[in-house]
């Protein structure tokens, strides 16, 4: 355990946001933006949320957190090395790569068909976008994610089944590790607010999400069309900005074998300006999937 000191501006900060009714993951968010490691920016947030619930504001000028580990340590990535890589019925070409985080931007991931069949199907299915908040484990609706969103089962479709067997390829996963694909619809203004995709320990909905079928270990976002203006995926750590291309992909990692979470991989969804963003996501697991 670690005593984190907290200055009066910390504390009043969080509270007054609180107050205010801001979701605890735009408090962690925002922490991990001004070099909070991501598990003290959780515990911290969490610390006062279940100090708030039980009526009883914190005292004092410190919190007691579990302590903090090493330095994420890069590991070779899962993603192949080569300006392009096979990935059985096409060539996906690598655009750009980043070190650290293990990031690249992709080129011909889908094609154009298959974009528009994936826009066509997951219409009329689109339903508001939820997150679920990593100090209470909650799955709510909020606003700073406005989007709509919904789920295929793994390999529900003959054309969903091509496609999750192509990404798995790509990722360097099996296709059971793979949850099922989602696709988003941002409208004008629609954005998502920066987050990670690793889930952290200390709630309930993600210690048995971890068990079932252990950590999230890299993320492919494939872009469904071209955005008039705006709608980049943004990742603030490294000030990197990656533009909607139809087709095209940002793949990043951030989870490896000594289950440490690279807190660089942070990201967000700038908002939409003109026109709408259609975006498909996957995620890998580290071992077989398991919904709850």
């Amino acid at each position: 355990m670690a005593n984190i000191r907290l200055s009066s501006e910390l504390k009043g900060w969080i509270n007054q946001n609180l107050a205010r009714g801001c979701a605890p993951a735009e408090l962690v968010a925002s922490m991990v933006q001004q070099s909070f490691e991501p598990r003290v920016a959780v515990a911290l947030v969490g610390a006062f949320v279940d100090a708030r619930a039980a009526g009883a504001p914190l005292s004092g000028d410190s919190v007691a957190v579990e302590l903090e580990e090493p330095d994420y340590i890069y590991e070779t990535p899962r993603l192949a090395r080569g300006n392009a890589i096979p990935v059985g019925d096409r060539q996906v070409t690598v655009l750009s790569r980043l070190e650290q985080p293990t990031l690249a931007v992709l080129g011909n991931v889908l094609s154009e068909d298959e974009c528009q069949q994936l826009i066509d199907l997951a219409r009329p299915r689109l339903a508001r976008s939820t997150v679920v908040d990593p100090v209470s484990g909650v799955n709510a609706v909020a606003d700073y994610r406005n989007s709509e969103g919904m789920f295929f089962r793994l390999e529900e479709s003959p054309l969903i089944s091509r496609l999750d067997r192509r990404l798995s390829a790509l990722m360097g996963a099996p296709v059971e590790n793979g949850e099922g694909l989602q696709v988003l619809r941002y409208g004008p203004g629609g954005h998502t607010a920066p987050h990670f995709d690793f889930l952290l320990p200390g709630n309930r909905t993600n210690e048995d999400s971890l068990a079932r079928s252990g950590q999230r270990v890299s993320t492919l976002i494939v872009y469904l069309n071209d955005v008039a203006e705006g709608g980049a995926t943004v990742f603030p750590s490294v000030g990197l900005s990656v533009t909607p291309r139809k087709g095209n992909a940002v793949y990043f990692e951030y989870a490896n074998s000594r289950q440490q979470l690279d807190g660089k991989s942070l990201h967000a969804g700038a908002p939409v300006i003109a026109g709408e963003k259609w975006a498909m996501t996957k995620w890998v697991r580290s071992r077989r999937f398991v919904a709850g």
